[in-house]
This record gives C-alpha cells, sequence and structure tokens, in this order.
C-alpha cells in the first residue's frame, strides 16, 4: 500500500476501540515519514484534534514498530506548554492513530519560506519558547535529537510547540548515544562523528535554527550531503558581519564543535542576548507572512523582511510628530527584496512547471499525491470593488482588514481591529494612524475609504474561513500585506500582493488561484470556497488535471503582463 493512498481508505468515522469515542475525519493535514496527518474531529464536543495516521503495512518490520512504540512512551509521558500535547492513540484493523494537539497556524519552516528572515524581537520570542521546552524536556532526561523548523509547530496564538518525538531518546545518566540520526542541515559533529552523543546536540541544533531564521539560510547549508557534513565535522560556516556582537556570541556559543564548551539550554535561557532585550509578550498571526510593526521605544530593527519591507515612518500614539525607524545599512545596500516583489520568480517557477518534459496532463482531478497543505496561503483577497473610474480600488483580506489603492498610487490599509491603519505613500514609505484621529491631510480619503469598507460590507459576499482577530499589544504591531498591483481582463481579475502572492478571480466559474513564489505552489479554490493547495514540484512529478493546467497557462500569461508592467 502507497502510504499517499492512505487519506483514500481512512473511513469517514473513526472509533476509539478502547472508550467507544467517535471521531469525524476532517482536511488532510500533510505527510512526512510513514505517517499521514488528519485533522480529527471529537464528535463529543466538536473540537479539533491533530491525528498521525500510520498504516499497519507499515509496521510489519520489528523495527518500524519498536520506533513508533518509542516515539508514543516518550511523547505520552511529557506535558509543557511548549510541547504538542499528546492525547490518545488506539489502533484499529489497518491503522495506529495517535491523537495530538492541532497546531493551527504550521510549522516554523513554512514561515521561513515566505519571510527569509525574522526580526530580531521575534527571534528571540521564538528562541525561548524552544528553550524552554528543550530544559523541560532535558530535566526529565529526554533528547530530542531532531530540532528543527519543521519539527517546531505554531497555535493560533503563535506560540512555539515542539513536536515529532520520532528520533527522541531517554538518557540513563552520563548515557551518550551512538546512532547515526537527525537532519543534515541541523545535524552535531558528534553524531557524524560517531563519537557518543548526548543533550549537547539539540543545543547545536538550537543553534543551526537561531542562524537560518536571523541570517537566512542553514549555515553549513551545501548543494551536496557530503560536503554539507564535512563543513558540519569542520566547523566551517561564517557570521556575515553585519550581525550585531551579542548575538553573534549567542549563536557562537551554540555552535562550538565541541560538545562539552556549548551552554545548556538553561544557560541559554540566562544569555544577556535573551534576558537583557525586548522580547514581546505575543505576536501577531501577521507575522507569518510579514514583518511586524515595531515601535522605535521597543527597540531598532536589526533584520528587516526583505520580501516585502519598504523604508516606512512610525507614526507615535501619544504625539503628532514622525519617528523615523532607520533601515539597516546590511540590508538598505542590497535592497528590500526584488523591486517586483518576486512577480519574475512566480513567472519563471510557472513557466518551468508547464513547460517541463516530466509533466503529465490528465483529465481527471489533480493527484492527490501533488496535494501540500501547509503550502496553503494565510492571507488571500475575500472581496473586492473596483471603483477606478473615479477613485480605486477596494478590497478586504481573509482576516477581515480592508484596503484601498487610490488612483493616485497611494493606499490606505485598516487592520482587522478597525483601528489601527497605515497609510502608503506612492514612494512606499508606511506611515501608522488611529483611524478615530485622522491627521487633516488624510480626511478626504478616510471619508472615501468609509464609502468602499460600507459598500463591501452590505453588498458582497465573503470567500474562505473568518481567522480570529488578535486585540490590544499585539495588533498594534500587526501589519498585512497589501495589493501591490492589480489588472483586470474579460475573463478574470487579478491582484499582486506584497508578500509575493498573485490571486486570479476567474468571473465565468469563480474559481481562484493563488500562486504563492515563496512556497513554489498554488492553491486552486473552486466555486464553493474549498481550498485545495499544490506544490509545483509535486505537480511535475505526479501530474496535473487539464483544468488546473489550462488556468496556469492563463496565469503565465498574466504574470508575463504584470511583469512588463513592473518594469515601466
Amino acid at each position: 500500500m502507497d502510504k499517499n493512498k492512505i487519506k483514500h481508505e481512512v473511513p469517514e468515522i473513526i472509533v476509539n476501540p478502547g472508550n467507544n469515542k467517535k471521531y469525524k475525519k476532517g482536511k488532510f493535514l500533510g505527510r512526512g515519514g510513514f505517517a499521514n496527518v488528519f485533522e480529527f474531529i471529537d464528535m463529543s464536543d466538536n473540537k479539533s484534534l491533530a491525528c498521525k495516521v500510520i498504516s499497519k503495512t507499515q509496521l510489519v518490520k520489528d523495527k518500524n514498530k519498536a520506533k513508533m512504540s518509542l516515539e508514543i512512551s516518550i511523547h505520552r509521558s511529557v506535558d509543557h506548554k511548549h510541547i504538542v500535547k499528546f492525547f490518545n492513540f488506539f489502533e484499529d484493523e489497518n491503522f495506529v492513530y495517535i491523537l495530538l494537539e492541532l497546531c493551527g497556524k504550521r510549522s516554523m519552516m513554512e514561515m521561513h519560506k515566505r519571510r527569509k528572515l525574522i526580526t530580531e524581537p521575534e527571534l528571540r520570542y521564538y528562541v525561548r519558547q524552544i528553550t524552554l521546552a528543550c530544559v523541560y524536556l532535558h530535566d526529565n532526561k529526554i533528547v530530542h535529537r531532531d530540532l528543527k523548523l519543521g519539527n517546531l509547530f505554531l497555535n493560533d496564538d503563535m506560540q512555539v510547540k515542539v513536536g515529532d518525538f520520532g528520533l527522541a531518546s531517554k538518557l540513563i545518566s552520563g548515557e551518550r548515544k551512538k546512532t547515526l540520526c537527525g537532519t543534515p542541515n541541523y545535524i552535531a559533529p558528534e553524531i557524524l562523528l560517531e563519537a557518543g552523543h548526548g543533550f549537547e546536540v539539540d543545543v547545536w541544533s538550537l543553534g543551526c535554527i537561531v542562524y537560518t531564521l536571523i541570517i537566512g539560510k542553514p549555515p553549513f547549508e551545501t548543494d551536496q550531503l557530503k560536503n554539507t557534513y564535512r563543513r558540519i565535522k569542520k566547523n566551517d560556516y561564517t557570521i556575515p558581519s553585519h550581525i550585531n556582537k551579542q548575538l553573534a556570541n549567542f549563536i557562537a556559543g551554540m555552535l562550538q564543535s565541541d560538545p562539552s564548551k556549548r551552554p545548556t539550554m538553561k544557560q541559554i535561557l540566562n544569555d544577556p542576548y535573551l534576558t537583557h532585550n525586548y522580547i514581546p509578550s505575543s505576536l501577531p498571526t501577521t507575522c507569518l507572512s510579514i514583518a511586524p510593526r515595531m515601535n522605535e521605544t521597543r527597540l531598532s530593527i536589526l533584520c528587516v523582511d526583505n520580501a516585502v519591507r519598504r523604508p516606512f515612518t512610525e507614526v507615535a500614539n501619544n504625539i503628532n510628530q514622525e519617528v523615523n525607524i532607520e533601515i539597516p545599512a546590511h540590508l538598505a545596500d542590497k535592497g528590500q527584496g526584488p523591486a517586483d516583489y518576486y512577480l519574475s520568480e512566480l513567472r519563471d517557477q510557472v513557466s518551468k512547471l508547464l513547460t517541463s518534459d516530466r509533466i503529465k496532463v490528465k483529465c481527471q482531478y489533480t493527484a492527490d499525491e501533488a496535494e501540500h497543505p501547509s503550502s496553503m496561503p494565510f492571507y488571500w483577497i475575500s472581496k473586492w470593488v473596483d471603483y477606478t473610474d473615479k477613485y480605486g480600488i477596494g478590497y478586504q483580506l481573509c482576516d477581515n482588514s480592508i484596503g484601498v489603492l487610490f488612483n493616485d498610487s497611494t493606499k490606505l490599509i485598516l487592520m482587522a481591529d478597525q483601528n489601527n491603519f497605515h497609510y502608503v505613500e506612492g514612494n512606499g514609505q508606511e506611515q501608522y494612524y488611529k483611524f478615530n484621529s485622522t491627521p487633516e491631510h488624510l480626511v478626504k480619503k478616510t471619508t472615501l475609504f468609509r464609502y468602499f469598507r460600507n459598500y463591501m460590507n452590505s453588498h458582497l459576499m465573503k470567500m474562505g474561513e473568518k481567522q480570529r482577530q488578535q486585540l490590544g499589544e499585539i495588533e498594534e504591531m500587526a501589519r498585512v500585506p497589501h495589493v501591490n498591483n492589480w489588472i483586470r481582463t474579460s475573463s478574470a481579475i487579478v491582484f499582486h500582493m506584497t508578500n509575493g502572492t498573485v490571486q486570479i478571480n476567474f468571473f465565468k466559474d469563480h474559481v481562484k488561484l493563488i500562486l504563492c513564489p515563496h512556497m513554489a505552489a498554488v492553491t486552486y479554490v473552486n466555486d464553493v470556497g474549498e481550498f485545495k493547495a499544490y506544490k509545483f514540484n509535486l505537480l511535475e512529478e505526479y501530474g496535473i488535471n487539464s483544468d488546473l493546467h489550462q488556468r496556469l497557462k492563463y496565469a503565465k500569461e498574466v504574470l508575463e503582463h504584470l511583469v512588463k508592467k513592473a518594469s515601466t
């Protein structure tokens, strides 16, 4: 049995024979190892869980059985706010089911792909939570051995949850493991050298995580595995000169070749980098795809999301003067990412897929093997109204934030709290204000904005699910992607967002495509609002249905048009 066919065979209703609890199978969430993951809905209270489903055909070998049993044994023994909660496990004739906490904002790997770089306050926020989880594990004699961005999950409150205990092990006092295990970019040198390893391997992996989040790529990454391993063994990596000394020392301490010289997780928790610098108490969900708004009183930003950020001004809440937030020189020199917001890259990705010799066009629906739920967008346009004959185009995002792109190329974006708003000049400068205390020079535009908002709220249906609102300090930090450019043809309206995504709404059948250059993926939204995301490389490998193929050909044409428009 192909593990990718598992989701056709898992029953729609699953009963735990131990307690007769019933679960309804929900969305397919992803696959990994020899498990597929689904949303399971507890039919007694309608609460959603994540369920790892393992086909028993994958457990014929004793080695695989033992591995799964150890994973269950370790995971069920732990209980910490920053570790994915283990609820239960059971089996039926065909499958083993492991019920876990559902982390609605996916993994930090998807965030990293979208953001490339994060700010230092965000880094400290995440690292502190990961470290707290690791202190707990190490105190309980558990070494994780596979800490990486893909195993660090985020819940709806943007809290980190360490998951996947497939390689975890219990250590007897003083014991050194000899097993060769881990993920290439995060694996410690003592594992490769088979010199015996312990808790220190988690510290090394954390160092690799910190480096990746702040520099943009893993410290030892190369095109070939053997070269990556060679660099790890030689401790061959560099910290760019623009990284401040305190952060550089923080990273270097964790990436010591000699495990005995690395700090413990408790020492990391008390490092001045974490204790003497600002750490947000929480983060807005907008940080999944765009850099947060940071007040000068909190920090100066070292790293800026080079995919979407532009030089801006922060308007303080308690004064009328503008406060400049300086863009760091190392980023200003090379610009804030591509001037066309990744349009050319997206066009090239779609073109490569469509011209591939390997691609097979099928009459039936796309093979499920190409489906990749983690590539689903966090932001899309749920409503729009075109008044460009007089004023501009208005739209609402799925989180209820509203934007207007005026005919003079300025933009006004009202956050989901309906209070904080951003005004973007034609040159890209951002200014932040409160909607109930609009400055004099923006009164006319906010009046027009209200007209757009009232029309959309009264007359238009919303596409997709409603997202939770975050209020208070979190919303103060929030920034959302906004429409950079758009075109309207006889067949569709096309929006290009400042986070790089392109959304195409087809008029005839109400199907939508949302293309993302960072995930190299397309999300297909059918006429009843059901979302399915597909990776380009998986479509190339497993085939593509003729309908999606035709729509991607159209997407390539409009992308070409947008690229030309952006270059003029």
